[in-house]
């Protein structure tokens, strides 16, 4: 028997973020032949045709209270959707939003909570979720004792949607927000620029670490992750050496990215930065030290000084990728 999958879209700067595609792909495997339904908040959000994503009805509350994210007022809104659409699972990114609200849902509807996940796999139609323990160092598989439940999924692990186009369906739902609703109200949002490339969902990421030596230590690392179209990141030595901001920084107390490729110069590889990067698809090491523990990780390592050998990188990648 199909079931219902409620998917809360991940949202940022008024547009829907690559992981809620590929929370749709596991919906439809969740759902063994039923209803996937996707809540979209925010305010003036651009919505693409979530049907070729693989949606069967779209959810969506465009209020200004919803413009930048509060706990009380993004909850009212899942809570809302939550009756209409009685879900079996409701999907959350492990996203900085999804992380902070999914627990406060689940305590709301007293649901159980599997977070973090990196890979769903089926036993007959029992599916077992996994996730990293010991800050990355091993995985383990759990199985939801009962339904509903919900479920965080970790940006750029799982596929998206492959099957046919849907034809979805489009529900606007208006809300009241009342003072209880906007316990927290945002008043102004500041920002700043990390970079064209979001880094939690970015395919490459070049990063840097003390061995950077400054701040304009990141310069050749930029103009590598330029030509490949990557995001910039960095460890916790660097940030915390004035480098580069902690906006940057990838670790265990950092973000957690899981990119395709991972290039990783003058960094030693802490067990803290490993936590945040030790997932990637493939890891090249640069380092000046034949020792530093990043080797044992690492697809390819280069013992070598980064300054000299970033920009041979980048002069050889402008060949193939520029010309």
């Amino acid at each position: 028997m199909g079931k219902n999958i409620l998917v809360v879209a991940d949202v940022r700067h008024g547009a829907l973020r690559n992981v809620t595609k590929e929370m749709l792909g596991v919906a439809n495997q969740l759902a063994g032949g039923g209803s996937v339904h996707v809540a979209v908040l925010g305010h003036q959000v651009d919505v693409p045709d979530l049907g070729a994503a693989g949606a069967d009805e779209v959810w969506l509350v465009n209020d200004e209270h919803l413009a930048n994210y509060t706990p009380s007022a993004y909850r009212k809104a899942v809570l809302e959707i939550y009756q209409k659409v009685n879900p079996q699972v409701i999907l959350f990114a492990h996203s900085a939003v999804g992380k902070d609200l999914a627990p406060v849902v689940a305590m709301r509807l007293g649901l159980g909570q599997i977070s973090d996940v990196t890979d769903v796999q089926f036993e007959g139609d029992k599916p077992l979720f996994t996730r990293p323990i010991y800050a990355g160092k091993a995985f383990t598989k759990v199985a939801p004792k009962g339904e509903p439940y919900v479920v965080t999924v970790r940006p750029n692990n799982l596929s998206p949607y492959d099957g046919a186009a849907k034809s979805a369906t489009t529900h606007d739902v208006s809300l009241s927000f009342e003072t209880p609703d906007l316990a927290t109200v945002v008043r102004e949002v500041v920002k700043k620029a990390t970079g064209g490339v979001d880094l939690t969902e970015a395919k490459i990421i070049v990063s840097g670490g003390r061995g950077v030596k400054s701040a304009d230590g990141f310069s050749p690392l930029k103009e590598l992750a330029d030509v490949l179209g990557a995001a910039v990141g960095a460890s916790r030595g660097a940030c915390d050496a004035g480098y580069c901001d902690y906006a940057l920084q990838i670790g265990q107390t950092g973000k957690v990215v899981t990119p395709d490729l991972y290039i990783a110069c003058g960094i030693s590889g802490a067990i803290q930065h490993l936590a945040g990067m030790s997932s990637s698809k493939v890891i090249v090491a640069i380092n000046k030290d034949p020792e530093a523990p990043i080797f044992q990780i690492a697809d390819y390592g280069i013992v070598g000084d980064l300054f000299e050998v970033v920009p041979l990188l980048t002069e050889e990648f402008k060949k193939v990728l520029v010309s």
